[in-house]
Formats: C-alpha cells, structure tokens, sequence
C-alpha cells in the first residue's frame, strides 16, 4: 500500500514551493516567485493556484514560512524578508483554500526537522540547522525533540543581537539580502548568488563581502556549540549551499575557539529540505517535539479569523 501524499508548501521571501510528499519523498512540485510587495491573501491564492488539479490526491497539508507562527498565527520576525500582517490566520486561510487540515511551522524549523529525520541528521541525535538564503534563521533538534518554544520563535538565529554597533539583527549582517546590499554599496549591481561567484572567481570586493558574512556566521556556531553540543551543525539555504561558502565558512570557524568543534556538513535535502520536514510535521511524525505554543487570550486576540 503507498503512503498517502501530503500537500507541502515552503513559502519564502524569493520563492514559493509546493509539492506532493510522500514518506520524504516528493512526488511532484511547483513552484513560483513570491511577490513580495503583495498581501497574505495573495500569497494564499497563489498556494491554491499551485495546488490546482492536485486536489483529492492529498488528505492533508503542510506550510513553512518565514516568520514565527504560533496557535495558527503568522508574523513577521524580520518584515525586510517578507512584510508578514502581525497574526495572520495563516492556518484557518490555507484550510479553507485547501479543504483540509493544516499545520504551519517556521521555515528554518520545518528544515531542520526534514534534515533530522530525512538528511543530513540521520542517524544522530541533536542538530543545529542554519539557513543562509534571502534572510538568515535556524532550527534546533534536541536528542530526537524538535524545538519549537512557548511562542514559536525557538532557533531564530537570525533574530539575535548582530556585533555590529547600529545594526539590530544578526540577520542583517550575514544574509543574502545583506550580501546584495554590500554589492550595491561598493557600486556592484549584483545579487547574492552573483556575488558569490565572483568570489568563487577570486574578485576581491567579493571574496571581502562573503568572507564578511562566513566570519559572522563562525562566531555564532562557536557560541552555540557550547550551549547545545549538537553532534551535527547542517547548513542549508541558496547562500549557505552555494559554491564555495561552505569551505570559507570551514576556514573561517577553524580560526573560533571551540573546545570540540561538531562536524559541519551541507543539508543533503537542498532546497527541499522545508518542504520534506513541513509535510513530515504535517503527518504527525514529531513524536518527539514540544507541543504546540499555546497563547493567552490576549495573543489570540491578535489571530483574527
């Protein structure tokens, strides 16, 4: 007997996927570019518009998105990544677009969870899972328990205080975002991916900029090493997997004191890895995470249906 499909949708601030998934396997997919100067409800109708034709084949769905969702809610963390409405009804939106039960989670989270069960974090028990893509977040798996959090925000790194006087987050001092935007500084029309070529090429106001943002990286996974100890530290995200920022991010951390460095390793899902762990979340296979947050009257006030 197959195992029943799951709808899985990762929507972020460049792209939005949808996909067909069965036991970690994605069957089929779609995918569009986020428009990112549009509403929640466009997004939603653009989901229904991926799904179209798809329905009856899945019983249930599974959402990762950039932000923090909470009792169904969704909100932005970094509005610089995606303009998110502060308690977006995110899971009653998408169930009644869809017709069928819904979990939501964080994007970075979702990703972590899929590397845990379905990549790179097989076969251990606690991973640190970073994501260097348009923004910058993470996920933490603690000896087989996803961490979520009483509001949803557990692993988002990005949200961290950055070293940098002036600068608020962490996210905006490592991130592809951050990346085009030092380009564009120095006179460079050029977006992450570009840019990262170019130091891959050996261009010095390239290699500067990417060197910049693996040092930042660095000194935040030695930091966090002494607090969980994972056995895995996986990195994921268009910036994260791109050619050449791994082995700079490995130099990098060589020069951080650490008292056991844990191996560093690329997210052997891809860009898939959200869309693996969102529908393997939707599925109920965390038997081993936290529950659900669970919010005050005053923070569901926030979640209009």
């Amino acid at each position: 007997m197959s195992a029943p499909l799951t709808l899985a949708v990762d929507l972020g601030g460049t792209k939005t996927l949808a996909a067909l998934v069965a036991d970690g396997r994605i069957v089929d997919s779609r995918a569009e570019r986020t428009a990112r100067d549009a509403t929640a409800e466009d997004w939603i109708a653009g989901i229904g518009r991926l799904a179209d034709g798809w329905h009856g084949r899945f019983e249930r769905a599974g959402i990762a998105v950039t932000g923090v969702v909470a009792g169904g809610c969704w909100s932005a963390l970094n509005p610089g990544v995606l303009a998110v409405p502060d308690g977006f009804p995110l899971v009653d939106r998408l169930q009644r677009a869809l017709a069928v039960p819904v979990r939501a989670v964080n994007d970075a989270q979702a990703a972590a969870w899929g590397e845990f069960r379905h990549g790179a974090g097989r076969g251990v028990r606690t991973i640190l899972f970073m994501t260097v893509s348009t923004g910058f977040g993470g996920g933490v798996v603690i000896d087989g328990r996803l961490l979520v959090g009483r509001t949803g925000i557990a692993g988002s790194l990005g949200q961290l205080a950055a070293r940098i006087p002036g600068v608020d987050r962490l996210e905006d001092t490592l991130s592809g975002q951050w990346i085009a935007a030092q380009a564009a500084w120095l006179g460079h029309s050029a977006d992450a991916a570009a840019v990262i070529g170019e130091a891959d090429r050996g261009v010095a106001w390239a290699a500067g900029i990417v060197d910049a943002s693996a040092g930042r990286l660095a000194a935040v996974i030695a930091d966090l090493q002494y607090l969980f100890d994972p056995d895995r530290i996986v990195i994921g995200g268009g910036v994260g997997l791109a050619s050449g920022y791994l082995k700079r991010l490995r130099t990098k951390l060589a020069g951080v004191r650490s008292h056991t460095p844990a191996a560093l390793v690329p997210a052997a899902l891809g860009a898939d890895a959200g869309i693996v762990g969102a529908a393997d979340l939707a599925a109920g296979h965390d038997f081993h995470a936290t529950e659900e947050p669970e919010l005050s009257k005053e923070e569901m006030g926030r979640c209009a249906g």
